[in-house]
């Protein structure tokens, strides 16, 4: 009895102990299920919530890039893109074996698709071919029944109206490189593109726009099962440029008829740029759509460099087009007047190096008027000794030389203009005079851009620091010129100091004996005046000058002389200016000054720094429309 009421009393204790504990542990769930149910149950919610539903960003829709008038240099328009999804498609390889029979599905395109393929869920659909023509849509609509897993779908592609013509003013757009992403998820968005060159580059984030949202729901799997809310982005801005693209459309064709040709016309006054030519060029479409490998070897491995916008980025000695700046420093500095006589005997001697002027036997005797209307170089490497280099490099710095003049598109060149501070940076300590002497002539170390060149002129005609611009912030052109203009700060030189120089630039084309009277405008109300120039590429041998320089067409292109020529128009009250760079092309008066003479006529007959001209297609302001919600 005793025994059994032990077993029991024990039994009993177990009992209420396991109770207990079975109560503690119903009370700890009981609190737990309180807390996650009631306390935290928003902060729960939330997180189903963000396993449940995704939100994605749409690319916004690319803003235009316009004319001074409005018309239209790149847009975006609607397109078609052939997609895959793996999973659906089964054997990948196959289903791309039968696209090649109906479109071309290149090499490089289907080690691509099946790289992405592996590199993401099956259900994913991944980017065949961009850019599908018309008939390439209609034969994968029609065999789609036999193609599982393929899909044609509507996308945007960057249009470029003009192609060639202003490739090198507009750019391109293309896929975003690694060292190019900046945390902003906007660039990581499959196909998004980004301006790479020119106006596509500088005015990028204006152009670019905000991203829209989507918010979807997708399964545990990551697979979408319906779009709950999308919100539109915001279109990019559209950019006005200075461009007159009729001008431009008029200077690529005469410009065309050279091997290798940068010329830039500007509006003196407001400093734009209505036309900015570079030839050979090329055409921005396939970097858009995707370049191959034989393409970029083709416009790599170019002599021409047609990549190059050579009126910003090529560096050129400007020859006797300098010598208006030369002209300038010595009038300033009093060791010059219009009376000076200097002869010329076809040589300079200096210390044991002689000088050569480009006649042989010389000018004469001549006056700084008619050294420029023959453009003497023994007169100017005289005058250059009496300034110095550093007086000359002073006065260059006043006309835009030696530096970057800003222009509103990425890849502008500085040029170089030689002073005793240059040489001591590169850790030399003497400078001779025959360095001074030969930079008289626009020769030796100095280097200039042809819009470096356009912009003296610019300065020469208005007295003031002229600056080029691309890109209108004031918007499209209205009739009657631009109410405004920029108040450029004076350039510091004696108005008389540069009435002298630009009637030597007039008498250089307009009276005979003028090295480029053969190029003059015969209409009396467009007449300009300029200055040619030829830069050596090659050195010329004593044997060569005494038994005969061979003629152009004896010598290699790439060793002829560059032609340049800097011109002004009207004459009486200058509004545009032209410089011109034909490399290779031979002498400047013959080659470079016809084009300037062309391009400057056209430009005021059409004069777009004054008005819009008749029956043109301005476009407004307006968005495209989207070609679908959020772009």
């Amino acid at each position: 009895m005793r025994r059994d009421a032990q077993r029991q009393k024990l039994f009993s204790r177990r009992a209420a102990i396991l109770a207990g504990a079975q109560a503690s542990v119903l009370a700890a769930l009981t609190a737990r299920m309180y807390q996650l149910q009631i306390l935290e149950a928003d902060r729960y919610l939330v997180l189903a919530d963000e396993n449940r539903i995704n939100l994605r960003l749409l690319a916004p829709m690319r803003g235009r890039i316009l004319d001074r008038f409005g018309i239209v240099l790149a847009d975006s328009q609607p397109s078609y893109q052939l997609v895959i999804v793996a999973e659906q498609a089964g054997d990948v390889a196959a289903t791309l074996d039968a696209l090649g029979t109906l479109i071309e599905v290149s090499e490089s395109d289907r080690r691509r698709v099946l790289r992405d393929i592996r590199r993401t869920h099956p259900f994913v659909p991944v980017l065949v071919r961009p850019n599908l023509s018309w008939d390439e849509m209609a034969r994968i609509e029609v065999a789609t029944p036999e193609l599982p897993g393929v899909s044609v779908e509507p996308g945007v592609t960057r249009h470029y109206p003009f192609g060639e013509t202003a490739s090198h003013v507009v750019g391109y757009v293309a896929a975003v490189s690694e060292p190019e992403l900046t945390g902003d998820p906007l660039l990581e968005l499959p196909g998004f593109r980004i301006g790479k060159v020119g106006v596509e580059k500088s005015q990028d984030t204006e152009l670019r726009g905000i991203a829209g949202t989507s918010q979807i729901e997708v399964n545990a799997f990551g697979r979408v099962i319906r779009e709950l809310t999308r919100v539109t982005g915001k279109p990019g801005q559209d950019v006005v440029t200075s461009i007159d693209v009729s001008m431009q459309e008029f200077a690529t064709r005469r410009c065309g008829a050279e091997q290798s040709v940068a010329s830039v016309l500007l509006d003196a006054v407001t400093g734009d740029v209505l036309a900015l030519v570079s030839v050979p060029s090329f055409d921005p479409v396939p970097f858009s759509t995707g370049l191959t490998s034989a393409m970029w070897q083709d416009l790599a491995n170019d002599p021409r460099k047609p990549l190059s916008n050579k009126v910003i980025a090529g560096t050129y000695p400007p020859g006797s087009t300098f010598k208006p700046v030369v002209a300038s420093a010595a009038l300033s500095a009093g060791v010059l007047t219009p009376q000076t006589s200097i002869t010329c005997p076809g040589y300079l001697s200096l210390g044991s190096a002689t000088f050569h002027c480009w006649r042989h036997g010389g000018h004469g005797t001549l006056r700084l008027r008619d050294a420029i209307k023959k453009s003497c170089d023994v007169f100017f490497y005289e005058t250059a000794r009496r300034v110095g280099i550093d007086r000359l490099a002073a006065m260059a710095d006043r006309f835009g030389f030696g530096d970057v003049l800003g222009l509103d598109i990425p890849g502008e060149r500085s040029g170089l203009i030689p002073s005793r501070e240059w040489r001591l940076a590169a850790g030399e300590t003497t400078w001779t005079q025959g360095e001074t002497v030969i930079a008289g002539i626009g020769q030796g170390s100095v280097l200039a851009t042809p819009l470096q060149l356009a912009t003296m002129v610019a300065r020469l005609v208005t007295g003031r620091t002229v600056s080029p611009r691309l890109v209108r912030a004031d918007g499209l052109m209205p009739p009657g010129g631009d109410l405004a203009p920029p108040d450029f700060a004076p350039l510091g030189v004696d108005p008389h100091v540069l009435g002298l120089v630009l009637d030597g630039m007039n008498a250089v084309v307009n009276e005979q004996g003028g090295t480029a009277y053969a190029a003059r405008i015969t209409e009396p109300d467009f007449a300009m005046g300029g200055k040619s120039g030829t830069s050596q590429v090659r050195h010329i041998s004593e044997y060569e000058r005494e038994h005969g320089v061979r003629k152009a067409r004896q010598v290699p292109w790439k060793e002829r002389d560059h032609a340049l020529f800097v011109a002004f128009a009207p004459v009486d009250a200058p509004r545009y200016v032209c410089a011109t760079v034909v490399e290779h092309g031979g002498g400047g008066s013959a080659v470079a000054a016809p084009i300037c003479r062309d391009i400057l006529l056209e430009a005021q007959r059409r004069d777009p720094a004054r008005r819009v001209p008749e029956g043109y297609a301005v476009a407004h302001l307006v968005r495209p429309t989207p070609l679908h919600p959020g772009g």
